[in-house]
Order: C-alpha cells, then structure tokens, then sequence
C-alpha cells in the first residue's frame, strides 16, 4: 500500500506533463500566433516563465518521489525530528528572490513600452483613431467624423456632433501603430484582444490609452475578461485588421449608413457628402 501512495503521487505530476506538451496539437494553448510585435515579447516572457517554473516542478516532485519512494522499503527505519538547516533555507529563499528580480528587471522594457505613455509612439499618442466604451453588455465603439476630404478628423475626449458610431466592430489599419481611448459607462470590464495578447481593465471614470501595431491582416476576437453581469457572455466582438485604404472606406461607409434619412439610398448620401 505504501508504493501504491507513492506511485499515485507520481502519477499526477507526469499526468501534468505530458498534458502540457499535448496541449498546442489539440489548440488547448494560444489561440494562434501573436500578430503585433510586443504580443511576440510578451509570449517569450511567457515562456520564459514557463521553462522556469517546469524546471522546479519537475524538480521538487522528482525529490517527493524519492522521498516516498525510499520510505516505502523499509518499515524498521525511523523518521527523525529536526528544527531545519539554516544553509537549506537561506538557498531555497535566496534563489526564488533572485528568480523574480531577474524577471522584474528583465521584462521591464516590454511593461514600459506597452503602459507608459511616454514610451507611446509618438504617431498614435497625437492621433487617437477611435474611443471604446464598455458597457453592459457590449463595446460601443466612437470614430472622429470625417473632414471635406474625408480623412478622419481628430478624436476629442467629449463627443462631437459628427463622429461616427459603431457596435461591437473595430477596425483598425494595418501598417502604424494605433491608439485607442477605453472607457467603462457603468461596472469594471476587461477589454482582451487575445490575438494581440492585450488585456486592460475598463475602469469607470478613467480613460486609459491603448497602443498596438498589427502585422497581419485579419477578423479576430475582441471579449471582456471580466466577469461583469449576468449578460457577461455576450460582450463578445471581434475587431479586423486591414488595409489603410479599406479602412478609409469602412469610416466612409459608416457615415453614409449613419446619415441615411430614410428617403436616400446609402450611396447617394455618400456621392452628396463627398
């Protein structure tokens, strides 16, 4: 019975193992392939993370396992009482401490690129392209309104008569770095772009600033990670990534539909303000 505890124990870490290592080829991992630079930062940080901590599991339950495995032979030998090595404790203390300063000093440079302003591209800093208000339950998205050329004019904080009006669908160009303004309208949601490996809290009365640079062009997930209602599952969204050009055209489309009068068609509406 005593090798069958010892066993049992074993088994659960090994279990753990090769769960992970099966893990990507059934996707029970990342939901793909980061799709912005500092997305890719983060994942090795991730990873780098991850080797450590498999290092010191593997490690402390390969000496359980000899502990009760050796116990286990032998009913004569006696366990022994003892207060403690004091040169074992000050290593197992001095080596996490060591680990996680080393890993607060060296992801320092992707947190400041990603959360202080002043490490913002000075391109999206000056030019906001849309501000995303979560709300029970969805993500009420605000374009500026576009000038006689129909380029978009500059977003400001208060809303103005012309901006533009979507839900639940961000665009965002491709090919620059993009800053969003994240609000909250009533409780605290999580604004999760997994593609991209963004997650920000919404805070209700704050504005918080959101860069990214996407390098590739597709339709991906935009969920709130934050469990806040009972219609928490429904703030599912998605935001696309696209050309400049395609982009112009959807802020173009968006104030053609949202101009219709009922009388016009879309297209004439569009023809009239261009």
């Amino acid at each position: 019975m005593r090798k069958f505890w010892c066993a049992f124990f074993m088994f659960w870490p090994i279990a753990a193992i090769i769960y992970s290592l099966i893990s990507p080829q059934f996707k029970w991992w990342f939901p793909g392939p980061s799709v912005t630079e500092i997305g890719q930062r983060i994942d090795n940080l991730f990873f780098l993370i991850l080797y450590i901590v498999t290092a010191v599991f593997i490690g402390t339950q390969a000496a359980l396992g000899y502990v009760l495995w050796r116990g286990s032979h032998s009913k004569e030998e006696r366990s022994w009482f003892t207060h403690g090595n004091h040169s074992l404790e000050v290593i197992w203390s001095v080596v996490p401490s060591v680990i996680l300063l080393f890993l607060a000093l060296y992801q320092m440079d992707v947190w400041a690129l990603f959360r202080v302003q002043t490490f913002f591209p000075e391109q999206a800093l000056k030019a906001p392209i849309a501000e995303v208000t979560a709300r029970q339950f969805e993500w009420r998205i605000r374009y500026p309104g576009l000038d006689e050329h129909g380029k978009p004019k500059k977003l400001h904080l208060k809303p103005q008569p012309d901006d533009l009006y979507t839900v639940n669908d961000l665009h965002v160009p491709i090919g620059r770095p993009v800053m969003i303004n994240l609000r909250s309208d009533d409780v605290q949601h999580s604004f999760f772009l997994p593609h991209l490996r963004i997650k920000q809290d919404a805070v209700p009365g704050q504005i918080i600033p959101i860069w990214f640079e996407p390098t590739r062009q597709g339709n991906f997930d935009l969920t709130c990670a934050e469990l806040c209602g009972w219609g928490h599952y429904k703030m599912r969204a998605q935001y696309i990534v696209e050309r400049e050009v395609d982009f112009q055209a959807y802020l173009q489309k968006l104030r053609a539909d949202q101009n219709y009068d009922g009388h016009a068609t879309p297209s004439a509406v569009a023809k009239k303000d261009e």
